[in-house]
C-alpha cells in the first residue's frame, strides 16, 4: 500500500492487507471538510466539558421528571411542523431511524461507535450520506432538550425518543437504560476507513473477494464509507440480493448481531415509515459539515420543488413505504415480502428498488402527504436478501408464522442495538431498566468487600507462594488490561482471565497463567478470584518497589465478583483478544497498522494519557512483563525491580541502533559505540519513546536524576487506574 494515498498495490499477490500499512485513524474531518473551523485549537490539552469537571450526569438524571419527558415525546410524535412535515402526520419512523443510526455505528472490533456519547451531533457522522436529513430530527427534539436541560443528555434522548416512537405506534420495546453522558466534540480516535469518497460516489463495497478483499478491514463494520450498515441498493450499487445478504451478515456480525437479530431488526425497523427519493438528488445542498453559515447547522438544503420537504424529500434516493400500514406495528412486512413477486425499478431520484408485481390496492400504502392517494410499496435490495438468501428466508418464514416470537426478537434486538455499547448493567439508570440479565451485558455477580485482615492474610500467603514478580504482574495486567473505555467491556472484575476464551489467548501465555491461577485459587481464602488476581499484582509490585529501595504504598480496593463460564459469551469476547499489545511487547505478526500506533490505540482504549502510557511501558519492561521470555526493551540489569532504567538506558548516548536483518523493521539491536558489542534489543514499541519528540519529552522526565521516586509513584498511580478501570461501583 502507498502509505500516503492508502492505495493498494495489487501486483504483489495474495491478500493486500498482509503487507501494507494504513493510518490508525484514516481520514479526518479536516480531510473531508478542509474549510471546517478548527475549534480544537482552543483545547490543546484535550476535550473540555462546559458543564464543569464536577458535573455528575448520573445524579442529574436521577432528578429527571422521566414520565413528563416521555409524555412530551409522545406529544411530539404527531406535532407536525411546516418546516419539516411529518410523513403520515407521525414523526415516529423518523425518530426510530435517528435512534437506530445513533446506535448502529457500534462495532465489536474495538468497541467504538454507538450511541454512548451522542456522536451523531458531530462530523463526520452528522454529515454521512446514510444520516441524511437526521439533522432535522435532532432539531425537532431541541425544544424538549432545552426544557429538560442537564437532566437528559442528547445521547440518552436519542435512544429514549426511539423507544417512545416504537411504543407510540404499537410496537414492542424491552426497556431503556439511561446513563449516556454527552461529550462536546467529535471523538478523534475512531478509524472509519480510508476511502476518499462517500457511498454512491462510485465506491465499491469493502468486500471484494476477486481483488483479495475477503473481509472488512480491521475493526470496521459498515460496508462502505458513509453507511451505517450496507448499501440498500446492493453491494456497490449492484442489486444482487444474495451479495447483499453476504454483506449484511458480515456487517451485522461485526456489530454484535446474529442472523436472527439481523432479520428481526431489519423487518421490525422497516415495518414503520418510508424511504425518500421523490425528487432530483442533484438539487440537494451540502451536508451539515459543509453547509452555509446561514443554515445554522442544517444540511442537505434542497432547491427542489417545495424546498425539498414533505412530498419532495430526497434522502436515500429510494422512494416509498415498505408496508401498507407505515405508522402501525403489524405483521405486514413479512406478508408483503414473501407473498409477492418483485421487479427491479427506478425511483424518481434514480435509485434501484424493488416493487411488487400486480399489487392489490389494499396492500398499497397511503401517500405520505395525502392518505387518500394509494401508492405501491417497495423493498430495497437489502430487504430482498431476507427473501432470497436461504438462511434469512428460513428465519423470515418462522417469524411470519409466529408473530409473538418476532415481536420478542425485535424488542430484544432493538434493546441490544441501543445499549450494546453501555457496558455492564450497573451503569444503567432509570425506571425502565429490565430486570433480566442478558449475556451480552457481561454479567458479574456482586462481590463482597473483604476485610483488611483477610486482605493482609492473603497477601502474606502470596508473598510466600514462590510466584515471581513477573508472573504476578503479568497475570494482573492480563486480567485488567482487557478493559475498553469505548464500550466499557473487559477489565479485572469477573476474573474472566480464568475462563474461555481469555485463558487460552496466546498473549496471556496459557501455561504460565494456569500455574499462577491455580496457586492463587489455593491461597485466596474468602477473597474472590478477581480480587486475588489484582492483589497478586499488588504483592508483586510492592516487592519490586521495595527491592528498588523505595517505600511507596500500592492501593488495593476489593469487592470484585467472579463471573462463571455460563455468564460469558465466548464469541462475544473473542474480539477483545489483542492482535498486538505494546505494553507486553507482544506482536505475533506484522499488521497493517504500525506497532507504535497499535500501542497508542490500546492506551486510548484503556483511557490513558501520554504520561500514563509512557510510565506504564517503562515500568512493565523492567518488571519482566514482556510476553514469553522476550527480552526486547528490558533495558536493565536489575530485573524485577521498579526502576527507571528503561528510560535511562534508552535515552543514553552510548548505543547505536539498527534494524535486525530479516525482521521487516520490527526488531532492533543496539551496539555499544565504543566496543561494538550488543547491548540491548528492542521493538518499535520501545524505540518510539526515544524517536517521537512528544513521547521523548515525557520519557526524559522519567530518565532525569532526581525523578526516580516520581517514576515509581506515577507508575503506581497509572497501574491502579488500570486495575480499577471497570469498577463502576467505585465511581458512585
Amino acid at each position: 500500500m502507498d502509505a500516503k494515498t492508502g492505495s493498494i498495490d495489487k501486483n504483489g499477490g495474495g491478500c493486500p492487507f498482509d503487507h501494507s500499512v494504513r493510518s490508525l485513524l484514516g481520514r479526518t474531518n479536516r480531510d473531508w471538510w478542509p474549510q471546517a473551523l478548527a475549534v480544537d485549537i482552543l483545547s490543546p490539552n484535550g476535550p473540555v466539558n462546559p458543564m464543569g469537571d464536577d458535573f455528575d450526569y448520573a445524579e442529574a438524571f436521577k432528578q429527571l421528571d422521566y414520565d413528563a419527558l416521555k409524555a412530551d415525546l409522545v406529544a411530539l410524535m404527531t406535532d407536525s411542523q411546516p418546516w419539516w412535515p411529518a410523513d403520515y402526520g407521525h414523526y415516529g419512523p423518523f425518530f426510530i431511524r435517528m435512534a437506530w443510526h445513533a446506535a448502529g455505528t457500534y462495532r465489536t472490533g474495538d468497541g467504538r461507535g454507538g450511541a454512548n456519547s451522542g456522536q451523531q451531533r458531530f462530523a463526520p457522522l452528522d454529515s454521512w450520506p446514510d444520516n441524511g436529513n437526521l439533522d432535522k430530527a435532532r432539531r425537532l427534539l431541541w425544544p424538549i432538550k432545552q426544557k429538560y436541560g442537564k437532566h437528559i443528555s442528547w445521547a440518552d434522548l436519542f435512544i429514549l425518543t426511539g423507544n417512545v416512537a416504537i411504543e407510540s405506534m404499537g410496537g414492542p420495546v424491552f426497556g431503556f437504560g439511561g446513563g449516556r453522558a454527552d461529550v462536546y466534540e467529535p471523538e478523534k480516535d475512531i478509524y472509519w476507513g480510508e476511502e476518499d469518497k462517500w457511498v454512491n460516489e462510485g465506491v465499491e463495497t469493502r468486500i471484494r473477494p476477486d481483488e483479495g478483499y475477503h473481509e472488512l478491514d480491521g475493526p470496521l463494520a459498515a460496508i462502505q464509507m458513509g453507511l451505517i450498515y450496507v448499501n440498500p441498493e446492493g453491494p456497490g450499487g449492484n442489486p444482487d440480493p444474495l451479495l447483499s445478504a453476504r454483506d449484511m451478515k458480515a456487517t451485522f456480525e461485526r456489530m454484535a448481531m446474529n442472523h436472527e437479530e439481523t432479520v428481526a431488526l431489519t423487518a421490525g425497523g422497516h415495518t414503520f415509515g418510508k424511504a425518500h427519493g421523490n425528487g432530483d438528488p442533484s438539487l440537494l445542498g451540502a451536508a451539515p459539515a459543509g453547509g452555509d453559515l446561514t443554515a445554522l447547522g442544517f444540511g442537505w438544503v434542497s432547491t427542489h420543488e417545495s424546498g425539498g420537504i414533505g412530498e419532495h424529500t430526497v434522502t436515500s434516493g429510494i422512494e416509498g413505504a415498505w408496508v401498507n400500514t407505515p405508522t402501525e406495528w403489524s405483521e405486514n412486512y413479512f406478508r408483503l415480502l414473501l407473498d409477492y413477486e418483485y421487479e427491479l425499478v427506478r425511483s424518481p431520484a434514480g435509485a434501484q428498488q424493488w416493487q411488487p408485481i400486480n399489487q392489490r390496492e389494499e396492500d398499497m400504502a397511503p401517500a405520505a402527504w395525502d392518505s387518500s392517494i394509494k401508492v405501491p410499496t417497495m423493498m430495497t435490495t437489502a430487504d430482498m436478501a431476507l427473501k432470497v438468501d436461504p438462511e434469512f428466508r428460513a428465519i423470515s418464514e418462522r417469524f411470519r408464522n409466529d408473530h409473538e416470537a418476532f415481536k420478542d426478537a425485535f424488542a430484544r434486538a432493538w434493546f441490544k442495538l441501543t445499549h450494546r455499547d453501555m457496558g455492564p448493567k450497573v451503569r444503567y439508570l432509570g425506571p425502565d431498566v429490565p430486570a433480566e440479565d442478558l449475556i451480552w451485558q457481561d454479567p458479574v455477580p456482586a462481590g463482597t468487600m473483604p476485610s483488611d485482615a483477610d486482605v493482609d492474610a492473603v497477601k502474606a500467603k502470596i508473598r510466600d507462594s514462590g510466584l515471581t514478580v513477573s508472573q504476578l504482574i503479568k497475570t494482573a495486567w492480563a486480567s485488567a488490561s482487557t478493559y475498553r473505555k469505548s464500550d466499557h467491556r473487559g477489565g479485572a472484575n469477573g476474573a474472566r482471565i480464568r475462563l474461555a476464551p481469555q485463558k487460552d489467548w496466546e498473549v496471556n501465555e496459557p501455561e504460565m497463567l494456569a500455574k499462577v491461577l491455580d496457586t492463587l485459587e489455593g491461597l485466596r481464602g474468602t477473597l474472590s478470584m478477581a480480587d486475588a488476581i489484582v492483589l497478586g499484582g499488588v504483592v508483586g509490585l510492592e516487592k519490586a518497589i521495595a527491592d528498588a529501595g523505595f517505600s511507596v504504598p500500592v492501593p488495593f480496593t476489593g469487592g470484585r465478583g467472579d463471573a462463571t463460564q455460563e455468564q460469558t459469551d465466548v464469541d462475544s469476547f473473542a474480539p477483545l483478544e489483542p492482535q498486538a499489545d505494546g505494553f507486553r511487547n507482544y506482536q505475533p505478526k506484522k499488521l497493517r497498522v504500525l506497532t507504535e500506533e497499535m500501542l497508542l490505540d490500546r492506551a486510548s482504549l484503556l483511557g490513558l494519557s501520554v504520561p500514563e502510557m509512557t510510565v506504564l511501558v517503562g515500568g512493565l519492561r523492567v518488571l519482566g512483563a514482556n510476553h514469553g521470555e522476550r527480552g526486547h526493551g528490558h533495558f536493565t540489569k536489575r530485573a524485577g525491580q521498579l526502576t527507571n532504567d528503561f528510560f535511562v538506558n534508552l535515552l543514553g548516548m552510548t548505543n547505536v541502533w539498527k534494524s535486525v536483518e530479516g525482521s521487516d523493521d520490527q526488531e532492533y539491536i543496539a551496539s555499544d559505540r565504543a566496543g561494538g558489542h550488543e547491548t540491548w534489543r528492542a521493538t518499535r514499541a520501545d524505540l518510539v519513546f526515544g524517536s517521537n519528540s512528544e513521547l521523548r519529552a515525557v520519557a526524559e522526565i522519567y530518565a532525569e536524576t532526581g525523578h526516580e521516586e516520581k517514576f515509581v509513584k506515577d507508575f503506581v498511580k497509572a497501574w491502579t487506574k488500570v486495575m480499577n478501570a471497570d469498577r463502576f461501583d467505585l465511581a458512585a
